[in-house]
């Protein structure tokens, strides 16, 4: 590996365990544009890889195949004067180089990038490199071949679910997500651009754990002049960015942009799957709308979670994805403005709210570990009755539960003698709908930490801080 990946932990010990397997190993990588796919697997594999190529965005199949030879005579002379007719002859031409390759322990690795804008309709592309999984690489126990792609809809249809010549052929999948808050950091800290967390915290608000949008970020400069620059000046780096992810990772978006303008136009806590199809204007039967659904959860723009009203149970959908989320906020409607004026609006400080409520689920594990409970089994939802409502409760099989209460402030947060009755009543209209015999503990998460005084001190039984999202 010559340059240092960030985090990426469990998605390394896949690509370990794929090079000391005794089979050859059929590995599908997918996830949004600019998440760091191409850069995980060259920089993993760069001294294993014998043969890598990428394709054409809207190439025809004679570019791709012109493309695809391109990169076959970079590792071997033995075809320059072949011109494969068809993917098959292709295909043939690749299994020759690889036979003549020196034999050896070590596993070979062959990239396939982009495949879904290789494989295009009646290109033959899939069914050739069915055969040549199946028929070649499959019979031999020294290849790792990865295929990898952003376009979350053809990856997963056509290769992780495929039904035909690679169907259960997939020996591994990797589902590339964004940073978290902890990888985030580390990846300022390996830039040599140490910035605090509650700056962190507010870029990541705006812009996501995306790798490349991170990497736009400018030694010294604050959040503020961040998302300025990259969301708001003419001809900013993001300003085009909503469109082309959803161009680039579905088939046809216009399903997936209706589902997450209804989303950021409707409840904050979320929508039921009835509300988002009367909301969209869809048919109630509409298999493309339950398609388009999943393909946004899979792809991390949506998050799909339990919420109970009083005793009933519900099934609620949120957007899941931050820069979508401020994009439809505040880039959509406030195009062309000055974010060093608009971040000081109501209309911000409400979001924030929300957007760390969301934030903190993502990061129920962190703040579980914080609370030294990670190894008890639990279940995380929200709650609410007419009387009260908990953004996060985690319901743990120990008999307790925590009631998780977010709050994003610039400064301590101060609990007074309003707020405690609010809390009391939190605790007392969820043990009469939910806890039974459980025990209740009061768990607060805000920026700064809650301001110890007497009505703090009478209800809190945690006080975690954002520190305890980075661990």
């Amino acid at each position: 590996m010559a340059r240092t990946i960030i985090g990426r932990r469990k998605e390394k010990e896949i690509l370990v365990r794929a090079l000391d397997s005794s089979r050859s190993e059929l590995i599908a990588v997918y996830g949004r544009r600019r998440i760091g796919k191409t850069f995980l697997i060259r920089e993993f594999y760069e001294d294993e890889m014998v043969f890598s190529v990428t394709g054409y965005s809207k190439g025809n199949r004679a570019v791709q195949i012109k493309n695809f030879m391109t990169k076959l005579n970079e590792v071997t002379e033995e075809f320059k004067d072949n011109e494969p007719k068809d993917w098959i002859d292709g295909f043939i031409l690749l299994k020759k180089f690889i036979i003549s390759l020196r034999k050896r322990k070590a596993k070979k690795v062959i990239f396939i990038d982009e495949f879904p804008w290789i494989a295009t309709n009646k290109s033959g592309f899939l069914a050739a490199f069915e055969n040549f999984w199946n028929d070649f690489c499959a019979a031999r126990t020294d290849l790792v071949v990865v295929v990898c792609g952003s376009a979350a809809s053809y990856m997963v249809k056509k290769i992780i679910k495929n039904d035909k010549g690679l169907s259960k052929r997939i020996t591994q999948k990797i589902n590339l997500r964004p940073f978290n808050l902890g990888e985030v950091r580390d990846f300022f800290e390996h830039k040599n651009n140490p910035i605090i967390e509650y700056e962190l915290l507010k870029i990541y608000m705006s812009l996501g754990g995306i790798p490349e949008y991170l990497e736009q970020v400018q030694k010294g400069e604050s959040a503020v002049r961040t998302i300025d620059r990259l969301c708001f000046q003419p001809g900013a780096y993001l300003e085009d960015e909503f469109d082309e992810v959803f161009e680039s990772l579905f088939e046809s978006s216009s399903f997936h942009k209706r589902i997450i303008d209804v989303l950021a136009d409707g409840k904050k806590k979320g929508l039921t799957r009835n509300e988002l199809l009367e909301k969209s204007g869809v048919g109630t039967s509409s298999g493309r709308f339950s398609q388009s659904l999943t393909e946004l959860e899979i792809s991390g723009f949506v998050l799909k979670y339990d919420s109970y009203i009083g005793k009933s149970k519900e099934t609620l959908y949120r957007i899941y994805d931050e820069y979508c989320l401020f994009y439809l906020q505040f880039m959509k409607p406030f195009k062309g403005s000055n974010w060093q004026q608009l971040y000081q609006k109501q209309e911000y400080k409400s979001w924030c709210g929300y957007a760390f409520e969301t934030i903190c689920l993502k990061h129920s594990t962190e703040i579980k570990r914080a609370l030294k409970i990670e190894g008890i089994a639990s279940k995380n939802y929200t709650w609410s009755n007419p009387k009260a409502q908990v953004d996060m409760v985690i319901d743990r099989d120990d008999n307790w539960v925590n009631l998780c209460e977010m709050k994003f402030y610039n400064d301590e947060y101060t609990i007074d003698a309003a707020y405690l009755k609010r809390l009391e009543t939190k605790k007392r209209e969820y043990k009469t709908d939910k806890a039974g015999r459980k025990g209740l503990y009061i768990t607060m998460v805000t920026t700064h930490g809650v301001k110890s005084n007497k009505y703090s001190t009478a209800v809190v039984d945690h006080d975690l801080t954002i520190d305890c999202l980075f661990m």
